[in-house]
């Protein structure tokens, strides 16, 4: 059996007992006995060493400075008899790395970190651009780009459904091309002789130098075929385009000095073959041999009569791949006079030309008059392919 517990004075003896009641008889404890039954502390931590200023003050927040001592006399700075804990204080401007220790002798702390160093030596703190929660927003299609490209696909869808109807149906460009020359073989009895082969023809800056031309009509030949009209060899030449009809004028210029011939030969040939023709005509310069030069129409009773074959001074030849003509003109003197060397009208109308035709301008009497009969031509086949049928 236990014996029974010691009375409460026994157990603390420190404790001053109530008023009206005594405790006798219990003996008084000592203050390491009432220390050591509270909180043991080992006997080597009983007494700390006393913590200096700077130590605290690292622990804490570093300052400028030597360390602060204590002052004579002063109180110490009571330290826990338990054991000591490394404690880093918080501030904003303190270092990346938490200070686990107190300096080293004669260490200075960084005045940057103190709460009175000046604004030039604090550290500048930037901050990040914050998220944005928002999702972006999709590009907008405005009504006016919207309206375009709906205009845009039903261009294109009408223009891919007219050329699928052309291709289907077979009408294109060719049918027009086609109705152009068809038109144009038929002008010759269509289109009154006036008009073809007007009675005055006006040639601005068609002479040498640029100088005006007028030239007079003086007779019209009847429309035949082409057996006396050409050279043997340029007959040859033209056979296989063939001769559907022939018709020609002769002219002369103001001062009746120059006749002229030109002519218009309608053939039988197609749109392939006139093309060919022309090739063959560039390529091979058939335009420019003296064996290949057309006659003239020498009308009796005019000023023109002598107007033959010796008498050829400068001559033009063209082919119309649009129609199936070929132009031609040929010039010479009025009075008569034989030409020993005659040349072409591109030759003699060229800058330092010296020949006989080229000085007297028989060139540009041949180039300018056969042109300006070949746009009259041109002007009758559009007017009367524009024609409704």
């Amino acid at each position: 059996m236990s014996p029974p517990p010691p009375p409460a004075s026994a157990r603390f003896p420190d404790t001053p007992p109530r008023a009206g009641r005594q405790r006798r008889g219990a003996p008084a404890e000592t203050s390491p006995e009432t220390t050591t039954r509270l909180r043991p502390v080992p006997a080597s931590q009983t007494t700390a060493p006393e913590p200096t200023a700077s130590e605290t003050t690292t622990r804490l927040r570093p300052v400028p400075g030597a360390p602060k001592t204590r002052r004579p006399g002063a109180a110490p700075v009571p330290v826990s008899a338990g054991p000591v804990r490394e404690t880093t204080a918080w501030s904003p401007l303190a270092p990346a790395h938490p200070v686990t220790g107190p300096p080293g002798p004669g260490a200075v702390p960084d005045p940057a970190l103190s709460w009175s160093a000046g604004a030039a030596v604090r550290p500048v703190v930037s901050l990040g651009q914050p998220e944005a929660f928002t999702e972006p927003q999709g590009h907008r299609v405005g009504h006016r780009t919207a309206a375009a490209a709906a205009c845009l696909v039903l261009g294109l869808g009408l223009i891919g459904g007219a050329a699928a109807g052309s291709w289907l149906t077979g009408d294109g460009g060719d049918d027009a091309a086609v109705d152009h020359f068809t038109t144009a073989s038929s002008l010759w009895h269509s289109v009154p002789v006036d008009q073809l082969f007007p009675p005055t023809v006006d040639g601005t800056g068609a002479g040498p130098g640029g100088a005006d031309r007028t030239w007079t009509r003086i007779a019209v030949a009847p429309d035949s075929g082409c057996g006396h009209a050409f050279d043997p060899l340029l007959q040859k030449v033209l056979a296989p385009l063939g001769c559907q009809r022939l018709l020609r004028a002769t002219y002369t210029d103001a001062t009746q000095s120059y006749v002229t011939t030109v002519g218009l030969l309608f053939t039988k040939a197609d749109p392939a073959a006139m093309s060919a023709f022309a090739t063959r005509l560039r390529t091979e310069r058939l335009d420019r041999r003296t064996d290949l030069m057309p006659r003239p129409y020498a009308a009796e009773g005019t000023v023109a009569a002598a107007f033959g074959d010796k008498q050829r001074a400068s001559w033009t030849l063209s082919v119309l791949t649009d129609a199936p003509v070929v132009a031609y003109a040929v010039s010479g003197w009025a009075d008569g006079r034989s030409t020993d060397a005659p040349q072409p009208a591109a030759d003699a109308v060229g800058s330092g030309a010296t020949t006989a035709p080229a000085q007297a301008g028989l060139g540009n009497e041949a180039q300018g008059l056969a042109d300006r009969i070949e746009r009259r031509l041109r002007e009758h086949i559009g007017t009367a392919t524009e024609k409704p049928s």
